[in-house]
Parts: structure tokens; C-alpha cells; sequence
């Protein structure tokens, strides 16, 4: 059940990510809210979200769920940065949770979660699941198309 919608942007290729999203959090004012869930841990072109900077900010258990297996983004962001920008993504990326593989019906998942142990992190991620999808991810992915097409 969605119960209140807050919007705002990232910076593409930025290192925004976490402080939008601790913005978003504050912005809603739901002291109800018991986790946050984000689809993945780069939602704007390697733009990294802090896992552990999130949650202590919110201090609410966080979350990251990916669709797709991979070797991770280490090299890619080796690839794609250097510098000062490589360094920051690496401190971040170095210092995020485990991802686990849970199986969900027909389907596999990665989840990486902080504040909240893995047994509970597959409990909550199995409860959402609505059709063989996370609705909570799903239902953000229209509100942030519609907001898209507004702005």
C-alpha cells in the first residue's frame, strides 16, 4: 500500500545520491516508516548510494535489491573514472554490504542490506512480492516515470 510520495533528483555521474535520498526521507516526515528499499545502488550512471551513510542518517534498516547477476561494478567504475572522482565511488562501493542471491519464485534476486540480518532482509523482500515483483520497487518505478514526464 503506498501512503505518501515525495520527489527529487540526483545529479547523473554525481556523488548526490545518498544526501538526496536522506532529503527525501526527512521531506516525507514518516516517522511510521520501518526500512527503505532502493532498486540497486547506482540509480544515476554510477552516482553510488552509501548504504551504511543512509541508514545511520535514517536510522532505519536499508535495503538494495538488483535484478540481474553481474561481477559487480568495481571495473566498470575503474573504466569509467579516475582520480579523485575513481577514489570517492571506490570508498563507497568498497565499504557496501554482501550481496546475496535469494530465490523468489521463478526468479533470483541480489539484495545487499544494512541494519537488518540477512534471514530478515529474504523475510521482507519475499512478503512484497506481488506477482513474481517487488511491489514497493515497482510502484516507485511508475511514481518516478510520471514525475519524469511532468518535470
Amino acid at each position: 500500500m503506498t501512503d505518501g510520495l515525495v520527489f527529487g533528483t540526483c545529479s547523473v555521474g554525481g556523488l548526490d545520491a545518498t544526501e538526496r535520498l536522506i532529503d527525501l526521507f526527512d521531506r516525507l516526515g514518516r516517522e511510521d516508516v520501518q526500512r527503505v528499499m532502493t532498486a540497486g545502488i547506482a540509480p544515476a550512471w554510477f552516482n553510488l548510494i552509501d548504504l551504511a551513510r543512509l541508514e545511520a542518517a535514517i536510522d532505519r534498516p536499508v535495503i538494495a535489491v538488483s535484478f540481474e547477476e553481474s561481477d559487480g561494478l568495481e571495473s566498470v567504475l575503474r573504466r569509467e573514472f579516475d582520480g579523485d572522482a575513481l577514489s570517492g565511488r571506490m570508498a563507497v562501493y568498497d565499504q557496501l554490504p554482501e550481496r546475496n542471491r535469494i530465490h523468489v519464485t521463478d526468479r533470483e534476486l541480489f539484495v545487499r542490506s544494512i541494519g537488518i540480518t540477512r534471514e530478515e532482509t529474504f523475510r521482507v523482500v519475499k512478503s512484497h512480492l506481488e506477482d513474481g515483483l517487488l511491489e514497493p520497487l515497482r510502484v516507485a518505478r511508475i511514481a518516478a516515470r510520471a514525475y519524469r514526464d511532468i518535470s
